[in-house]
Parts: C-alpha cells; sequence; structure tokens
C-alpha cells in the first residue's frame, strides 16, 4: 500500500470512528422523557397557583391545600399561609399564596424590610420573620452571601385578581417550639404552626 492510499485509508476510518462516536454520544443524551409514554407529559405534582412569572424559582415545588392562617391586608391583598415545616438541614420552610384582590398590580411595596442588606431584593418577602414569643427570639429570612433572601420575588408583581405561589426559609427554632407569629412589613401578624 502507497502513502497515499494508506494516509485516505487512515483519514477514512478516524472520521467513522468520530461519526460512531458522536451517534453513541447523541442516543445516550436523547432520552425518551425518563420511559413516559408519548402524550402523558402531565406534572406529577398539583399545579401551583397562577402567577406565571412570580413561581419561586429554586424554592420547594409541592404547595400544601391546608391553611394554616389567612393575613389580610390593605386593598385586596392576602396572603395565605398552607405549611410551615421544619427541614432536616435546620432550617423551617414557609409556603402559601399570595392573593391581589385589588384591581391594581402589586409588587409588594416594603416587603423586602427596612434591612440595608435585604433592599435590593426589590418585590421579595425578605422581610418576612418568624418570632418566638416564648423563647422572646426572632428569625429573620435566610440568605445567600450576596444577600439574596431564601423566599419568593414577585419580579413582574401579581396582576389583579391574580395570585402568586410563595416561600420563605428561617433558621429553625428548637424544636420544642411549635407556635411563632409569621411577620411580614405592612402586614398584620399570624400565629402558626411549625410541622415535622
Amino acid at each position: 500500500m502507497d502513502k497515499a492510499k494508506t494516509g485516505a485509508w487512515t483519514r477514512g476510518a478516524v472520521v467513522a470512528a468520530a461519526a460512531a462516536a458522536l451517534t453513541l454520544t447523541l442516543t445516550a443524551c436523547g432520552g425518551d422523557g425518563g420511559g413516559k409514554p408519548k402524550g402523558d407529559d402531565k406534572a406529577s405534582t398539583a399545579p401551583a397557583a397562577s402567577g406565571g412569572k412570580n413561581s419561586p424559582a429554586g424554592g420547594p415545588s409541592t404547595q400544601s391545600t391546608e391553611v394554616l392562617a389567612t393575613i389580610s391586608g390593605a386593598d385586596g391583598v392576602e396572603v395565605v399561609i398552607n405549611s410551615a415545616k421544619r427541614d432536616a438541614g435546620g432550617f423551617v420552610t414557609v409556603q402559601g399564596v399570595v392573593k391581589n384582590g385589588s384591581k391594581n398590580l402589586f409588587s409588594a411595596p416594603g416587603w423586602q424590610g427596612s434591612e440595608q442588606e435585604l433592599r435590593s431584593n426589590g418585590a421579595s418577602m425578605a422581610g418576612a420573620a418568624l418570632v418566638d414569643k416564648v423563647g422572646k427570639k426572632r428569625y429573620l429570612i435566610l440568605r445567600d452571601t450576596d444577600g439574596r433572601c431564601l423566599c419568593s420575588q414577585f419580579t413582574t408583581g401579581i396582576q389583579a385578581g391574580e395570585a402568586a405561589p410563595f416561600y420563605t426559609q428561617f433558621p429553625a427554632p428548637p424544636t420544642s417550639v411549635t407556635d411563632v407569629d409569621f411577620q411580614l412589613p405592612t402586614m398584620p401578624t399570624a400565629t402558626i404552626k411549625i410541622s415535622g
């Protein structure tokens, strides 16, 4: 075999091997949706409340229908608390729905609180806190190293007549503490029970 033929054969073999590897890679990555039959794209959990872009990104995805408390604010805005669960990681997650019963867009004015670090959270629940009245201790919202709260942000506001799910996360009080007050700036305080 001369050099020209050997070079052509080698290049052909390399191209064929690369094509085979690419085919295997694409086959491995192109799964079938976890084995679900076609047309079965329904979510396995109940749908979240309407609110579109305001769904809690990175937050808990399941929403309870139990009502622990309903907080009524000005202009028909309501906060419905559905759950307050103690998690193994040493924190408490409070979840629920914010309902805008007004005729205007609701952008959570003041809900980010007065703390300087949290002001950059904009329309959010960053100012929320849990209060243990017996232990005389206040638990502020958890945040990351950039000062972003571990809570829902309502970046586009909540349209009139709509609702948006929310979550807030706090350091967990001692396990002996089950009843706490949920506080949110501009809204009345509500007593809720922590489970788990």
